[in-house]
């Protein structure tokens, strides 16, 4: 039986295993034992900066797209000239993302075990491939970072909340060994409803406006 817009998932979707009991010390010493994996998500994913000569000699300072902002700016305009979403420009993005959303789930305390760069473990994050020419409109593109703003609006004031009830839950695990489980649903769905407007306005992988909501 056929399924109405409204009612299939979305192009992006992302759950987390609840954990039962969360490590004490690890939770304690988070801030220190997650520097090094991201500082990898950062050479992968950041912009940066670089120096430059120009003609008369002098050293000047100019900044960089990063790798996450160039296959933006690259995926916008193959969209826009070719009506094309180069798969392995997709596959390189999804597990991009998955790795990144592992490292940002242990950075939240929503798991124990340490990112992994290529096992799903506890994060289950999916995004479908579009059919550029079937499913996308080329010149939407252009907009759906003005579209997409009320939602990020809206995140960066979840986002606040989010902080708070990270840090309440850190308190939590210290003394009970658990991750309330309130706090944890209200956390991944921030992380969710983040990754379905990102999948709109900035993969660029679905036209369908993402919905105001925590839940999948």
């Amino acid at each position: 039986m056929a399924t109405s817009e409204g009612s299939a998932p979305y192009a992006a979707r992302l759950e987390i295993d609840y954990p039962e009991r969360l490590d004490r010390l690890t939770t304690l010493l988070r801030a220190i034992w997650i520097i090094p994996i991201v500082v990898v998500v950062g050479v992968l994913s950041g912009g940066g900066t670089q120096w430059v000569f120009t003609q008369s000699g002098e050293l000047v300072q100019a900044s960089t797209l990063g790798v996450s902002g160039g296959l933006f700016l690259a995926t916008l305009l193959m969209l826009l000239f070719r009506r094309r979403y180069p798969r392995w420009w997709f596959d390189f993005l999804l597990e991009l993302n998955r790795f990144s959303t592992r490292v940002g789930a242990y950075a939240l305390l929503l798991t124990d075990r340490y990112p992994s760069t290529t096992d799903e473990q506890s994060v289950h994050l999916d995004i479908d491939y579009p059919d550029a020419e079937r499913d996308l409109n080329r010149w939407l593109p252009l907009i759906k970072w003005l579209l997409a703003l009320p939602h990020w609006l809206v995140l960066g004031v979840l986002s606040i909340l989010a902080m708070f009830a990270v840090v309440i839950a850190w308190f939590a695990i210290l003394l009970t060994g658990r991750y309330p489980r309130p706090l944890f649903d209200f956390v991944v769905g921030i992380s969710r409803w983040a990754l379905r407007v990102a999948a709109y306005s900035f993969f660029l992988v679905t036209d369908r406006y993402p919905p105001f909501r925590l839940e999948s």
